[in-house]
């Protein structure tokens, strides 16, 4: 499948993103989008990154703009940067895929780009003139700055725990030790690689979750915390050994920061309605942090201070205003974050005297899990959801039961007669094909994930 746009950014084969096809959709980019005359490039740890990167610089100079090379550091980290300098910004990175993948994300001056940016890049590729001029380049250390926005924000907060660093090849790995030792955590590095791990954070496998409960014993942990390989989705375990879904980090990260409009996607825990959390408004979109961003944007628009955040089923958040920490301001960040949905909930626990557990166990009794097949072609996984989509017997005969009600806002989400939910959407941009459960409880949700999946198995093969 060539290399193109899916839910975050333009991913492809490393085989198919060629040093022509990177330098045409940087050069469409910088045609067709603001740029503030400077291209921030940043990259993540596999291996074709570098080089990548290299041809990307290479696109920048060639078309007469500065370009700011940043290394191996956290998308977040890249975006923190080009923003505050009102610049632009290229990441590196296939995220959670397979090191056999990688990709580019884009970013104007004023964050992640849009759906109408992308078709804009695509209609340009192949039709700008060279400009003469030949740009700089130089280098920026961009991850002090995405340090010091936690630290400065949150201060001493975790004092007395015992956080385990699961740093794979995450590119924020030993940011991540160093923040949570300056937020006065006992942080312990474990299982770092020198291979490239894809780590897929919103579908953990089986061999990787059964080494968590070895690694609480071993080093007494009181939380594991991760990212995917970009790190701008979180990973965490709780104390009881649990991983605790995306969406939940985001609601209580919503939550403590007392945001009043929260945005999130159909695949999100739906417990983010209860009244007991507060929000004045809840907006549902399509998956994909673009659809988050625009919703956000409406938001603003209609209220240039209102207190929105975003936030995907993955855990990456999305701060929309000036939110007050614990020590200091949170000026906005409109692209996912990894490091704001640990460090946000984790605090919230240590200020009520309890663990993070203790906190999920008081939330509404509603249970989301989410797993995936590979190898699953794209054409095939929405032939078989059309099948689905055009006919309430056939959906009957495929979960089993009858259905309440059907949204087909990204994929199919189906209300069960039971009141569970069954979601299923291929991926845009790899062969997969997702499934999203909600249930009553945690076993009740992963048991119709698996299920599901075995059904969708059978008639995919």
């Amino acid at each position: 499948m060539a290399p193109k746009f899916g839910t975050s950014g333009l991913r492809g084969l490393v085989t198919e993103l060629t040093e022509d096809l990177v330098r045409d959709y940087v050069t469409a980019f910088i045609a067709a989008c603001p740029h503030g005359g400077t291209v921030y490039v940043g990259r993540d740890l596999r291996p074709s990154s570098p080089q990548i990167a290299g041809w990307v610089i290479d696109a920048v100079m060639a078309a007469g703009l500065e370009a700011v090379d940043c290394g191996a550091l956290p998308t977040p980290a890249l975006a923190l940067a080009s923003n505050n300098a009102r610049g632009s910004a290229v990441m590196v990175t296939g995220s959670h895929i397979p090191a056999d993948r990688n990709g580019l994300k884009f970013y104007v001056p004023t964050g992640e780009i849009s759906k109408e940016d992308e078709a804009a890049i695509v209609a340009a590729i192949g039709t700008v003139t060279r400009v003469p001029a030949k740009g700089a380049s130089r280098t920026q250390d961009a991850s002090t700055a995405y340090v010091a926005r936690y630290v400065d924000a949150y201060g001493d907060v975790l004092t007395g725990l015992t956080v385990g660093v699961y740093q794979h090849s995450s590119v924020a790995r030993d940011m991540m030790v160093e923040v949570f030792t300056a937020l006065g955590a006992t942080a312990v590095p474990i299982a770092r690689s020198d291979t490239f791990i894809p780590v897929d954070t919103e579908a953990l496998d089986p061999e990787t979750q059964a080494l968590f409960a070895g690694w609480f014993a071993e080093h007494g942990l009181d939380v594991l915390v991760s990212t995917d390989g970009d790190a701008d989705r979180p990973m965490v375990v709780d104390d009881a050994g649990r991983v605790v879904p995306g969406d939940v980090l985001g609601t209580l990260t919503a939550q403590a920061l007392k945001a009043r409009i929260v945005v999130t996607p159909v695949s999100s825990n739906s417990m983010v309605a209860d009244p007991s959390f507060g929000f004045a408004q809840i907006d549902r979109t399509r998956i994909g942090s673009p659809f988050v961003i625009a919703a956000m944007e409406d938001a603003m628009d209609d209220d240039h201070d209102a207190e929105v955040v975003g936030y995907e089923a993955n855990g990456g958040f999305l701060l929309g205003f000036t939110a007050t920490a614990p020590t200091g301001p949170l000026t906005p960040l409109m692209t996912r974050d990894c490091l704001l949905p640990i460090i946000a909930p984790l605090a919230a626990a240590q200020a009520k005297g309890k663990t993070l557990s203790q906190v999920w166990d008081t939330l509404p009794p509603v249970f989301t899990a989410a797993d995936r097949l590979q190898g699953i072609e794209t054409e095939n996984s929405r032939a078989f959801l059309a099948k689905l989509s055009s006919s309430l017997e056939a959906r009957t005969a495929f979960l089993g039961e009858t259905e309440a009600a059907l949204d087909a806002t990204d994929g199919l989400r189906m209300t069960l007669g039971s009141g569970r939910v069954v979601h299923l959407r291929p991926s845009g941009n790899a062969p997969e094909f997702r499934c999203y459960a909600e249930a009553p409880t945690r076993d009740a949700a992963a048991t119709l994930v698996r299920k599901t999946l075995e059904k969708v198995q059978t008639k995919l093969g």
